[in-house]
């Protein structure tokens, strides 16, 4: 079986980060078995995070339901409660025997497994600061008490970041400045230098700085290294996200193992794995 934690490239590791706690392709997203699995095992792991409305933290990326799960209408809207006793959505739509997790389920989940010392898991914040209380910063301190260390929280707003990294200081800091108008006008500017320097500013204390893989081959198209500038400043970079292990997505991995990328987001970590290999 591949190894579908990292690869070793010219003396440089480079993680494969299990997308919404997928290991293969075929796997349904966020599920509480694979999450652990990829824990155990020392992989690098991510799951998205939204609000519900007793202002905790559920593991979803989509601040509506349907989609992912057999419920209906906001996350906010919901009681934890309500939001455990829904199902996840496998990729054909179809209901799975897994529930809905809330952010202190899978600490509690992970409290009581053996994790790998080299394991992380992302918690990538899909909200903004503004819908950010006390109260979900005090949840959020709580929930993540058990298992902090083996953290690193994310988000495209580096306010927001601040805010729950402070609440949790146990909590690893990671930055993704890829939002909003942030790429068009860089595809405008081509100014991929002032790029890394507001980045850097944005969020002084991040150690893992989150690109998409579109910008990190466009700037090494233009002749410019941004995962080596970033480097410099001495962060991880991570590009995301590389949906398949396809021949195409493939020679795009190559081209980001060349460059020396720290970690690769990935919905197929075996496959990928197993086609470098």
């Amino acid at each position: 079986m591949a190894d579908a934690i990292s690869v070793t490239r010219n003396g440089h590791r480079t993680f494969f980060k299990w997308h919404r706690g997928r290991r293969r392709a075929s796997d349904s997203v966020f599920t509480g078995s694979r999450i652990v699995e990829g824990m155990r095992l020392g992989a690098s792991v991510e799951v998205d995070l939204v609000i519900h409305g007793e202002r905790g933290f559920a593991v979803l990326h989509d601040m509506n339901l349907g989609r992912e799960s057999t419920g209906t209408g906001a996350v906010l809207s919901k009681t934890a409660a309500e939001l455990r006793a829904l199902r996840l959505r496998d990729n054909d739509g179809a209901p799975i025997d897994e529930p809905i997790m809330l952010l202190e389920d899978l600490a509690a989940l992970l409290a009581n497994e053996t994790v790998h010392p080299d394991a992380l898991l992302q918690l990538d914040y899909k909200e903004d600061a503004a819908a950010l209380d006390q109260r979900a910063l005090d949840n959020f301190a709580l929930s993540v008490a058990p298992v902090a260390t083996n953290m690193i929280l994310s988000s495209g707003d580096a306010e927001a970041v601040r805010l729950l990294t402070t609440a949790a200081p146990g909590v690893r800091i990671g930055y993704d400045p890829c939002h909003g108008d942030a790429l068009d006008n860089l595809a405008k500017s081509q100014d991929f230098a002032g790029f890394v320097a507001d980045a850097v500013a944005a969020s002084p204390n991040a150690e893992m700085i989150y690109l998409a893989w579109q910008l990190v081959l466009g700037a090494d198209d233009a002749g410019f290294d941004i995962i080596a500038a970033f480097q410099a400043h001495g962060r991880r970079i991570d590009a995301y996200t590389i949906q398949r292990s396809d021949p195409e997505s493939v020679s795009r991995v190559e081209r980001l193992l060349a460059l020396k990328v720290d970690q690769i987001t990935t919905d197929d970590p075996e496959g990928l794995a197993a086609a470098l290999a």
